[in-house]
């Protein structure tokens, strides 16, 4: 269903520069350590520096990432995490909050002529799906850009008809703080790197979570191939780059697995957040900045999947995702051992129990309120389980979608 909020004209929408500046004054510490006021949303043990597991044995031995994540999507639990609040690059992964944010404001039979406008705004070395001026799109057509190619040129057309970037940063940036995911700092909606823009292994978790509730998002993450608009009656096929999805370059498929949204720069390096079903249980894992590049990121993930599907069960919560604000979502005040935490306090991995805590920060909605224009508006939906069906600005990045033995930039 569109949203009915009013789009401003397109004389009125701001210039990508503008949009940019607009996002990064948000009042949010983006790429900086959490202070000791700040809660620590999902429980205290996810706020400290080493592995957290509570029950289980048998993690992966080889893990190299910076920072990775274990969840259950039916319970929200934390069964296993490192590093879940590092604040990192997200690459492409960000498309998720993307969707999150923009997926309901079309019907997905609606059709769009493409203009240089929509397409003048996009970084250099971008992930492109091939969208050209000229061409009619339906909706359908632009997501499946956005899901399987990682096509920076569909977000941004997508962006220009929610009324502009700006606009979409907002409302990301809201529906961001909605999810609770406090990590966050969204600059552009299509991932690529900016100075500022941050996420975390637990925010693009609360990301994926909060998408599979749809079913749009869903489908379109579980896609493999499809045929792209190349003008007239021409099309050309385009192929998921979640290799675990697909077994491109000789990646073995994960059995049960649902999506969701990798992502790669050549400064960020690469990050992944999938969703895989098996016996009627359902996983999500997260992975940011393996030191292994091309598929070690994938390796990492399936390691974790099978860890979580295997082990799993006998694991203990070391913490919680967190429900939306809007679906009643707890919100509270940190407290002294979640401050200390919070400030990178020294801490043990020792199954010692200790109270959870979260809660949100308050100082950066009034500015997203504000930039959001009164336009976001949530949409309460159905948590579905099962097996249904990045640089500082001004450097060029190559980011993810082409089949070039690593992906290209935006991941």
């Amino acid at each position: 269903m569109r949203d009915s909020s009013p789009v401003p004209p397109r004389a009125a929408q701001l210039s990508r520069r503008a949009a940019l500046g607009l996002a990064a004054a948000l009042p949010l510490a983006a790429a900086s350590p959490a202070s000791a006021a700040t809660p620590v949303i999902g429980g205290e043990r996810l706020a400290r520096a080493d592995v957290q597991v509570r029950g289980a044995t048998g993690l992966p031995k080889r893990l190299t990432a910076r920072s990775w994540l274990v969840a259950d999507h039916q319970s929200g639990e934390v069964l296993a995490s490192y590093h879940a609040h590092t604040r990192l690059a997200p690459a492409s992964t960000l498309k998720m909050l993307f969707a999150d944010t923009v997926l309901k404001n079309f019907e997905r039979t609606e059709r769009h002529r493409v203009t240089d406008a929509d397409l003048a705004d996009i970084p250099a070395g971008s992930s492109m799906v091939g969208v050209k001026p000229g061409i009619t799109y339906t909706v359908e057509q632009l997501w499946l850009g956005v899901f399987l190619r990682s096509g920076n040129d569909a977000v941004h057309v997508l962006s220009h008809m929610n009324g502009g970037l700006a606009r979409t940063i907002a409302q990301m940036q809201a529906k961001a703080q909605d999810l609770q995911a406090l990590d966050t700092h969204v600059v552009s909606p299509d991932g690529f790197d900016h100075k500022g823009q941050v996420s975390s292994a637990y925010d693009l978790t609360l990301f994926a979570r909060h998408g599979l509730a749809d079913a749009d998002f869903r489908a379109y993450c579980h896609t493999k191939t499809a045929n792209f608009p190349a003008g007239g009656k021409k099309t050309f096929q385009i192929q998921n780059t979640d290799r675990l999805l697909t077994g491109a370059w000789g990646v073995p498929t994960y059995d049960g697995l649902i999506g969701v949204k990798n992502g790669y720069t050549s400064n960020a390096g690469n990050t992944f957040t999938g969703a895989a079903t098996r016996g009627g249980r359902t996983l999500l894992v997260t992975v940011m900045h393996p030191k292994s590049g091309g598929s070690g990121v994938y390796e990492e993930t399936a390691a974790l999947l099978d860890w979580g599907f295997k082990e799993g069960a006998k694991a203990r919560s070391v913490g919680t995702l967190v429900d939306p604000l809007s679906e009643g979502g707890a919100s509270a005040a940190p407290t002294g051992k979640a401050a200390k935490a919070a400030a990178g306090a020294p801490a043990t991995a020792a199954d010692g129990g200790g109270s959870s805590s979260w809660g949100l920060v308050g100082g950066a909605g009034g500015a997203v309120a504000l930039l959001a224009g009164g336009a976001y508006a949530w949409r309460r939906r159905r948590r579905v389980v099962g097996d249904e069906v990045e640089a500082p600005e001004g450097r060029q990045e190559r980011q993810d979608g082409q089949d070039d033995g690593q992906e290209r930039h935006q991941g």
